[in-house]
């Protein structure tokens, strides 16, 4: 396989760069050529690009990675390729980005030499569009603080994954504020009080009407 690396700093934190990389469904904002970027899951990714003018589909699978410090895959479908980018920090709002990959070039022999030169290209247009895409923001679009070893993802101490723990505070903080909504619903209805706040009018009792309750709770 040919292998190619490339180096950038970064005017940014380590912390910021790493979260940045991890959000692969943004490449395509930064990264010429790269059509869309399918998060399937903690570890598998979709990827469709234009290479070399033709336009390719593939599969890869994150096999290690530790947060601010390295990301690893490699290709599970299509065209073969791995990879692995390493971030060191330079100080408090610079960063060094390593990136290595390898690759199975495909096509006639007399035209390795053209596609090798459009591959390193490629990938040195990549890292310099990712500098300048953070170095613009000055902070992340999104971050995964997860860690995967040997292709799998590792729970973190307060158990599950940093997305399902995400997803547990997110239904919590839902539930809070159902339960919020449905006592202020129980405090109005004891106190004969509309939703607005305003005490409800008491007709005279030649006037007084039996009319259903239009309050409704909502089953979630």
């Amino acid at each position: 396989m040919e292998r190619i690396e490339k180096t950038v700093e970064v005017d940014c934190p380590v912390r910021t760069v790493y979260n940045q990389w991890t959000q692969f469904e943004d490449f395509p904002k930064f990264m010429a050529g790269v059509k869309s970027v399918r998060q399937l899951d903690d570890t598998h990714l979709r990827w469709e690009a234009e290479i070399w003018g033709k336009d390719e589909a593939w599969e890869a699978e994150i096999t290690e990675q530790t947060p601010d410090t390295r990301i690893s895959w490699r290709s599970t479908a299509g065209a073969k390729s791995a990879g692995t980018v390493r971030f060191e920090s330079l100080g408090p709002d610079r960063t060094l980005v390593r990136l290595a990959m390898a690759y199975e070039p495909e096509g006639a022999v007399e035209s390795l030499g053209d596609m090798l030169g459009a591959m390193n290209s490629q990938v040195e247009n990549s890292v310099e569009d990712f500098k300048k895409f953070i170095e613009n923001r000055g902070h992340e679009t999104g971050a995964w603080r997860g860690t995967v070893h040997d292709s799998e993802p590792h729970r973190t101490s307060a158990g599950g994954t940093v997305h399902e723990r995400n997803d547990d505070i997110e239904a919590t903080e839902n539930m809070v504020q159902r339960q919020s909504r449905d006592r202020a619903r129980e405090i109005e209805d004891s106190q004969g009080r509309s939703p607005t706040g305003r005490k409800d009018l008491d007709p005279s009792p030649n006037q007084r009407t039996v009319q259903p309750s239009n309050r409704t709770r909502n089953s979630e």
